[in-house]
């Protein structure tokens, strides 16, 4: 049995590797931290966890930390697990890193979206944490980063049509629509249920920081240098992430050849569903799961694709696909402790 802690355990995204990382059979969950919540139980902040675990939170060093587990997930702010997870890592545990800090492989990148990045010496030991594209670094890892939300879903969505070299590159568009749990616990006005109900509008045109981080996985996987056009928006729902995105064909293919085509790129993939043609994905379908699911649609008249992937952003999004690479680093089934059927309605 291994023995698995969580940095900061106390947002949405703490949450959910709590709730799936409890009902794991190979995994004991030991130690959760947070210095707001120190030495209250966790189900007196999470109801929902009530009878479910007696753990307390802790106000603990990353060495006290590092003493209770094999491997410490970090579900920290962007610039925090930098300052973490070094310490970690000279202590032999398997770290699995949640934030941005370790995802883009430029440092001069990071520094022009997020700030700067104090952990350069630990950086170039970093695998970007896709399952469905990097399982077999994956397996060897120490540090793991965890993928963004957003760009998970457009990753996926993305990888067999540039991987075939399908798509004029120059020409992508993403639209993504996101759940307010993305925007995390942290009170904000814009989070607000006045603010959202009813509402759907798009935010941070053209400089959201998940931009390089989707152009550098698209980039290597098609051999070229990618500049995309990304667009998020805010849905009124709590959770699920749905991105459409088109693209112009290098030359013509047809929607049931296109269908065929990611239908045999994903098989054997426990967590991505590739929808029959005609039909596409709905985050009602997905959400309370590991899944991603794809749908693909080809423009006859202008010569376009349009593939639509829907995902629940806290779990594949997040904590699920963090688990799932949990799972890779410790030689077990990757879908161990994930196999819950979405939540419908």
């Amino acid at each position: 049995m291994k023995r698995a802690a969580i940095y900061g355990a106390s947002g949405y995204t703490g949450h959910e590797l709590v709730r799936i990382l409890l009902g794991h059979p190979e995994v004991e969950l030991t130690a959760v931290t947070s210095r707001r919540f120190a030495d209250m139980p966790l189900a007196d902040v999470f109801p929902s966890l009530q009878g479910l675990t007696s753990l307390t939170y802790q106000c603990a060093t990353p060495q006290e930390i590092a003493a209770q587990c094999d491997i410490v997930f970090l579900a920290l702010p962007h610039g925090a697990s930098m300052d973490i997870a070094p310490f970690f890592i000279q202590a032999g545990k398997k770290v699995i890193d949640l934030s941005a800090d370790y995802r883009l492989r430029d440092i001069k990148m990071y520094e022009a979206w997020y700030g700067k990045h104090k952990s350069i010496d630990v950086l170039s030991q970093a695998v970007y944490g896709l399952p469905e594209i990097y399982r077999v670094e994956i397996q060897k890892a120490q540090l793991v980063a965890n993928p963004g939300c957003y760009p998970t879903s457009v990753i996926l969505a993305l990888a067999p049509a540039l991987k075939n070299k399908l798509l004029e590159t120059s020409s992508i568009i993403i639209n993504s629509a996101s759940g307010v749990s993305g925007a995390g616990r942290e009170p904000q006005i814009s989070s607000l249920f006045c603010e959202t109900a009813g509402s759907f509008k798009a935010y941070k045109v053209g400089k959201h920081r998940h931009t390089p981080e989707i152009e550098q996985e698209l980039s290597s996987l098609s051999g070229e240098k990618i500049s995309i056009t990304f667009v998020p928006h805010l849905l009124p729902v709590k959770r699920g992430i749905l991105s459409t995105i088109y693209a112009d064909f290098k030359k013509g293919v047809s929607a049931a050849k296109l269908n065929e085509l990611y239908s045999t790129f994903y098989a054997g993939e426990n967590f991505v569903r590739i929808s029959a043609p005609g039909n596409y994905p709905n985050i009602s379908s997905v959400c309370g799961s590991n899944y991603c699911d794809i749908g693909t649609g080809v423009d006859e008249r202008t010569n376009r694709v349009i593939i639509i992937a829907a995902i629940d952003n806290l779990i594949k999004g997040a904590a699920g696909q963090a688990v799932q690479n949990m799972n890779i680093i410790f030689g077990l089934p990757q879908h161990t402790g994930l196999l819950n059927i979405p939540l419908y309605p």
